[in-house]
Formats: structure tokens, C-alpha cells, sequence
């Protein structure tokens, strides 16, 4: 009876012949992480940046580090703006069950057809499927005005957010593994 070894969800497996261990390695690539929604909207985290530059910077920062929260923010006025298109809106919805299983519940890496695909990636083609499914329910100009607005609220808080405080949690957990401190040991040099 031959046995043929699988790969879980997230792990790649070598080809080995009929009746050896299969040893699985599990790929890790960084995923979107919700960020808290009262780290998102602290007030205080708010200041005009010093130059084009520095805003610049932010921006990439931010983009980076909120994209979950961005995303929903987008989706959320693209859908406040149908709520007058009934059509729209089960379109809407139905694409909306797409971002949840392929972006916002999803805990590990994207495999399609043997193909690892990035968060950046799936994020585009999402975005792109919403757009074409809206377009041809002929409410074109209304998700183009929608989409204008949510790029510029993202854009301008993106601009606004200070970014120094984003990445404590990173240097943190990095200064812990690597401390400050030299190491004490019992041991005596030879």
C-alpha cells in the first residue's frame, strides 16, 4: 500500500520517493495584520509633516503599516455611496464575500495554481475585480467620485500620521533578542 505524502495548507514539501518521511518546511512572508482601530484614529498621532519629503515618507510608512486599515476604509465609502442602487449593492456584496475570504479572514499565504501570491498582489486584483463589477452595473461615475474621496482621506492621514511610533513594537521585540548588555557568563576566557 503506497502512501503519498501531502503538504499542508502553507508548507512545501520535496519530492520523495514511496515509503520515506516527508519533511515540510513552513514558508513565512508577511501578511496583512489588522492594526487597532484606536492606534489608527489616535488623534494625537496627527502633525503636519515638515516638508514634501517627509510626507513622503509617511506616507510609505503608513500605507505599509495600515494597509488592512486603508482597505476597509475604501470599501466602506465605495459602499455607503450605493446605497441608493440596489443592483450595485448585491453586486457589491458579493465581491465583498470575495475580500473577506481572500483578504481580511485569511491567516496564511495565498496559493493558486502552485503559485505563491503577495498581499500586494491579491489586494490589486481585488481591487481591480470591485471596480469592473461596479463599472458594469453602469454606476461607473459614482464609484470613480467614491474612490476619489477614499484616496484623499487615505492619502491625507497617510500625510498626517507621525510614523516614529509605528515600529516600537518591531525594534522592541528586536532590542530584546539582541539586548543591550553584554551577556554575563560563569564561564572564564581562555
Amino acid at each position: 500500500m503506497s502512501h503519498i505524502p501531502t503538504a499542508g495548507y502553507g508548507t512545501l514539501a520535496g519530492a520523495t520517493p514511496t515509503g520515506t518521511t516527508t519533511t515540510t518546511t513552513t514558508t513565512t512572508t508577511s501578511l496583512v495584520t489588522p492594526r487597532p482601530w484606536r492606534e489608527f484614529l489616535d488623534l494625537s498621532a496627527l502633525s503636519c509633516p515638515y516638508s514634501y519629503d517627509d510626507a513622503m515618507i509617511r506616507v510609505r510608512r503608513n500605507l505599509s503599516h495600515f494597509r488592512f486599515n486603508y482597505a476597509a476604509i475604501t470599501l466602506l465609502i465605495v459602499f455607503l455611496s450605493l446605497l441608493w442602487h440596489p443592483v450595485s449593492m448585491i453586486v457589491f456584496l458579493l465581491v465583498l464575500v470575495a475580500w473577506y475570504y481572500l483578504y481580511f479572514s485569511r491567516d496564511g499565504l495565498l496559493v493558486v495554481f502552485n503559485q505563491t501570491l503577495d498581499d500586494r498582489t491579491v489586494l490589486c486584483v481585488l481591487g481591480l475585480l470591485t471596480v469592473v463589477a461596479l463599472v458594469s452595473t453602469h454606476v461607473g461615475l459614482n464609484v470613480l467620485l467614491s474612490l476619489i474621496v477614499a484616496v484623499v482621506l487615505v492619502g491625507l492621514h497617510a500625510a498626517f500620521r507621525v510614523t516614529e511610533d509605528l515600529f516600537l513594537d518591531e525594534e522592541s521585540s528586536l532590542l530584546s533578542v539582541v539586548g543591550t548588555q553584554p551577556l554575563r557568563t560563569n564561564y572564564t576566557p581562555i
